[in-house]
């Protein structure tokens, strides 16, 4: 497992067990609270209103530092990558189940392969490669493409809400796995790129995928039917109909 993913998996079971711990509390000592809350002094609304409202402006305050610092690492990596290597650009967003699968493909089965929450995918000629970092990229993993077998698109859960993602089979060492590739819409709005944009990023890959075996006379993927680029107003229309 990624070694981030496993500290915020440790750290979400630690912050369960306390919420159970003070719950089984307030359960086990509610008589006693009974009998002593109407000896306790009154206290003001208004000052616990706005201890309520500092303490909500202070963890609204945290998250937006936390999310403009990803962005402006997102965006230094981005410019880094676009003034050093050549081919396609894109985001990707982490997953437990790519970490998982990334280390099941790490050369001496031990290594782990670590992602940011967001990292940059560049696809070229050569291959497909997942970088990480800041202002000094560092290449994570890389694909040569006769190591690629598929690319197709799919669909996953993320929160109730169902996400499209690029599913890349890669064989290497005798092990066959599927890497899901969940793109960054890079827009506050929406998580995850969708309808048209993401359907040309998988033509554009898939293609680049046949051309680089074609260049080395290796066996080209079978041919499969045109993506359909579905939008919102079409599939709003087929509903009414």
């Amino acid at each position: 497992m990624n070694p981030t993913a496993e500290h915020r998996t440790k750290l979400t079971l630690l912050v369960a067990l306390a919420a159970t711990l003070v719950v089984a509390g307030l359960l086990a000592g509610s008589p006693a609270l009974e009998r002593l809350m109407p000896r306790l002094p009154a206290m003001p609304t208004t000052g616990m209103a706005i201890g309520f409202a500092a303490l909500g402006a202070l963890v609204a305050a945290v998250w937006g530092i936390a999310q403009l610092s990803r962005a402006a690492r997102t965006r230094a990596r981005r410019a880094a990558l676009t003034a050093t290597v050549r081919g396609e650009l894109s985001c990707g967003i982490r997953s437990r189940l790519l970490a998982q699968r990334l280390d099941e493909l790490a050369a001496d089965g031990t290594a782990h392969v670590r992602l940011g929450p967001r990292y940059s995918i560049v696809v070229d000629e050569l291959g497909i490669a997942f970088w990480t970092g800041g202002r000094r990229p560092r290449r994570a993993a890389h694909f040569p493409w006769r190591e690629v077998r598929n690319i197709r698109a799919d669909a996953t859960v993320v929160g109730g809400s169902v996400v499209p993602l690029i599913v890349l089979r890669v064989r290497r060492g005798g092990a066959s796995v599927e890497l899901p590739i969940i793109l960054s819409s890079g827009r506050p709005v929406r998580f995850a790129m969708a309808d048209a944009p993401f359907f040309a990023v998988v033509r554009s890959w898939k293609a680049k995928h046949r051309d680089a075996l074609a260049a080395e006379g290796l066996e080209l993927p079978p041919l499969t039917a045109p993506i359909p680029v579905i939008t919102r107003e079409m599939a709003a229309a087929a509903r009414r109909s």
